[in-house]
């Protein structure tokens, strides 16, 4: 169980962020400040069932964010928060940025790898009884999300398995979850455009963070 008096940081892209109000965000707590997806809804039954102990919860995902992003706004975002529990979930628009030739500024995996280790020892340097969440990225196979998308997610989602015990992270497995969920309802039902989940998927998810982060 996340201890008492803790303070929990979400962190990553649009799936986390979902429409939080940033001007809001320097509460923790804060309801619009949370957002309206996954990081609200885990946050909201853990300071519901339990409401003497002191849990912080902050929400800084920002949507379109790629590792080298994250990276870049670690002392304002994370350091500067000193969370206790640093939950991350990022890895889809490294991809994703890739892959539209609009944009073209995907993120390599082996530098993805390197960013993102780079990250997670700069923050226990700093932070050294810190413990992280780490988070599969995902796809579902809909929407904008192409065959290829899929090979190249599996090799991210390798990267953060390799990483978690490196850094004695917890592991949320948010795409073997949803490889479960595809079973019950279609692709589309679970998230729409392939990448950002619907409310019954920011549900599981939800769900799915606060089954694994109760060994804490």
């Amino acid at each position: 169980m996340i201890p008492k008096k803790s303070t929990i940081l979400f962190q990553g892209d649009s799936i986390t962020d979902c429409g939080r109000n940033r001007d809001a965000g320097a509460t923790p707590n804060n309801l619009p400040g949370l957002g309206q997806g996954y990081a609200m809804m885990a946050a909201a039954e853990l300071l519901s069932t339990r409401p003497a102990d002191g849990l912080r919860v902050f929400n800084r995902g920002i949507s379109g964010n790629r590792i080298v992003d994250l990276y870049a706004r670690m002392q304002s975002d994370i350091l500067n928060l000193k969370p206790d529990v640093l939950s991350i979930l990022i890895g889809v628009n490294d991809t994703w940025h890739g892959k539209n030739p609009d944009w073209s500024n995907g993120v390599a995996i082996p530098k993805y790898e390197r960013i993102y280790r780079d990250l997670l020892n700069e923050v226990r340097e700093a932070l050294p009884n810190l413990k992280f969440v780490l988070c599969e990225p995902f796809v579902l196979r809909c929407g904008v999300v192409r065959d290829d998308w899929v090979e190249e997610i599996d090799q991210r989602r390798a990267v953060v398995a390799k990483l978690a015990p490196e850094f004695d992270a917890l592991l949320v497995p948010f795409q073997s979850m949803f490889h479960e969920a595809v079973k019950l309802a279609p692709p589309e039902y679970w998230a729409p455009d392939g990448v950002h989940p619907s409310a019954a998927g920011h549900h599981l998810m939800a769900k799915c963070w606060l089954e694994k982060t109760a060994s804490f």
